[in-house]
């Protein structure tokens, strides 16, 4: 069989780990216990030796599928000739302490008519290199190896048979259940369990699922947002807070592994753990929502890893580490998958994890002083923290470095890391000046104009008559859209009006935007790659700060359309417009979110939105 396609997906998760849930009724992605652990379902990276958890009708079947509103509970609906049925999946929140005790609860429901449903469980524990045990039982199955157990809990009524009758066959299970109008029935499949599979009542099921829906709607509840695209936010926010690991804070860049930038290439990355990166923008993104807690907790993960001081080259922060703080990401290749539509290889582990990206610093530092501004004060010990990376910095800013796109074909003095580099100095210069916080200013100031100078000079290039990718190049790169927002440049500069247009000619396509082209600049890797949603949706926030309303407005609603079919987007967007990439892609949602707000109050201003955070 052929993976399901990525986009053909919705997100479920308890904030520990998640688990994603075909329109067709499998789980084709699950990981356990955590998000960076191995998967026990892989079918989206080998349909055949991935492992799935599958509920569809028998018959052949029509599927649709939404989410509970205010809610990260998935529903999919099938239609047959006999009638219509709905399999309902969510895992209830698993708290803020780490815990082996993690719920898969997927609810079956005849609507109309009748239906019968298969239900097939085919575990492949540890990316399916290890082999499991099944013990069948009155009330359910156990799934087991020697590090991890599943237990299988079924759930029905008093006298009810239907569904204690399982077949085995090579440690896998199938099921039938035939159910007719109003019948509910369904199973939970639980790790860390501490007992046999129990008997489930139905009560109890929907208690399970009304829980999980005040939670969602109380959390959704502090967003304090109103303006245009308010849904669409908010998908994004539950999104985000799905792939945000709860003990720690950290967000996770995705919760998929080996996901293709280039459907049979090598471009095919982990993204399960956590970018200093992409979780500093979460910062900005979160708290312009009104998510206070979690740009706090981030905050708090972060200066940890600042007060760690134990980076490698790359400084005193590295720029990845693993859900709970911990660096050790060693890249590895799952040799034995064929990987999604026969990409490969199939990587675990990042060994971009000690590479030296210089602009983490001011993505941290800009995050920081956002939240600052907003009531999250930086207390001593995080001023102690942030004074030593600046003080780093200092030393060390002035060299090349392998920059925001991991490029593996060697270090370049990249614009964008300088231009990061820069805002971080600034950050910090405006903390300590208004906080009246103790800090070398002379030498930060001094710092900070020599890259002002530097890029001025050496990011330029006349010839191209824009700011450019590295020093010496006359490749564009879109990384390079934030210069505006940061404030290194006036929207209305023409300079930075001339860089737009250059970038719109070379690397603009009916709103989808490239990050460079691999041709023009070789980052190591064969192949090429589908245009990149992170810059599309930073292409409309400088749009939209540079007075450009009306093209800056249909830019959005035209990537809007790219989003699948509950709202989540991927990393990139193939020629044919399919998404691809890790899925969903924090990142996307966060510049989705920042790109609406800012052109949500260009219009109602009726004019461009000033840089100044």
């Amino acid at each position: 069989m052929t993976e399901a396609a990525i986009a053909d997906h919705g997100l479920i998760g308890d904030l520990q780990t998640a688990a994603l849930v075909s329109t067709d009724g499998s789980v084709d992605w699950f990981c356990c216990p955590r998000f960076d652990s191995p998967s026990v379902f892989g079918a989206l990276l080998d349909d055949e030796k991935g492992g799935h958890f599958r509920i569809r009708p028998r018959a052949d079947y029509d599927s649709r599928q939404l989410y509970f509103p205010d809610t990260a509970i998935l529903i999919t609906r099938f239609t047959t000739a006999a009638g219509m049925g709905e399999v309902v999946d969510f895992m209830p929140p698993a708290g803020k302490v780490p815990t082996a005790n993690h719920q898969l609860v997927r609810m079956i429901r005849c609507v109309r008519g009748e239906m019968t449903f298969d239900i097939d469980i085919a575990p492949r524990f540890d990316y399916g290199r290890r082999a499991h045990r099944t013990d069948v039982t009155h009330n359910g199955v156990v799934f087991a190896t020697d590090t991890l157990t599943l237990t299988l809990h079924v759930v029905r009524e008093p006298g009810d048979e239907r569904i204690a009758q399982v077949r085995v066959a090579e440690n896998d299970m199938h099921v039938e259940l035939s159910l007719k109008a109003g019948d509910v029935r369904g199973v939970v499949l639980e790790s860390g369990a501490d007992g046999p599979p129990r008997e489930i009542r139905v009560a109890e099921f929907q208690q399970m699922h009304d829980d999980t829906v005040r939670y969602w709607r109380n959390w959704l509840s502090r967003c304090t947002y109103t303006g245009r695209w308010r849904e669409t936010l908010q998908r994004s926010a539950i999104t985000l807070k799905l792939m945000t690991y709860a003990p720690t804070g950290g967000l996770v860049a995705a919760p998929t592994t080996g996901l293709p930038e280039q459907i049979g290439g090598e471009r095919n990355w982990d993204y399960r753990y956590t970018w200093v990166r992409d979780a500093s923008f979460s910062v900005y993104a979160l708290l312009r929502l009104g998510f206070k807690e979690e740009s706090a907790q981030f905050s708090q993960w972060l200066r940890e890893r600042a007060d760690e001081r134990v980076g490698g080259e790359g400084g005193p922060l590295n720029i990845m580490y693993r859900v709970d703080g911990s660096s050790d990401l060693k890249e590895e290749s799952l040799e034995h998958w064929s990987g999604y539509r026969g990409s490969r290889p199939v990587r675990i582990g990042n060994g971009a994890s000690d590479q030296l990206q210089l602009d983490i610093y001011g993505e941290a530092l800009d995050s920081i002083y956002f939240a600052d501004r907003r009531g999250l004060e930086v207390g001593h010990r995080g001023w102690m923290a942030v004074r030593e990376l600046l003080n780093w910095l200092a030393d060390h800013w002035n060299q090349p470095e392998e920059g925001i796109w991991e490029t593996r074909g060697g270090r370049q003095d990249f614009t964008y890391g300088r231009l990061m580099c820069w805002v971080a100095f600034d950050r910090g210069i405006r903390m300590a000046s208004v906080h009246g916080r103790p800090a070398p200013l002379i030498r930060w100031t001094e710092a900070r104009d020599a890259i002002y100078e530097q890029i001025m000079e050496k990011g330029w290039n006349r010839e191209s008559g824009a700011f450019v990718q590295h020093y010496g190049s006359t490749t564009l790169d879109s990384s390079l859209l934030r210069m505006s927002s940061v404030g290194f440049v006036s929207p209305y500069d023409p300079m930075w009006a001339s860089t737009l247009r250059a970038m719109e000619d070379e690397l603009v396509i009916d709103s989808l935007v490239y990050r460079y082209d691999p041709e023009a600049s070789p980052d190591g890797l064969e192949g090429s790659e589908g245009t990149f949603s992170l810059c599309s949706f930073m292409f409309v926030d400088a749009l939209a700060r540079a007075g450009r309303l009306d093209d800056a407005r249909l830019a959005f609603e035209k990537m809007l359309t790219y989003s699948n079919h509950v709202g989540l987007f991927s990393e990139e967007i193939a020629l044919s417009g399919e998404q691809i990439g890790n899925f969903p892609q924090a990142f996307t949602h966060l510049a989705l979110i920042d790109a609406a707000i800012t052109l949500d109050e260009a219009l109602d201003r009726g004019r461009p939105a000033l840089t100044g955070d």
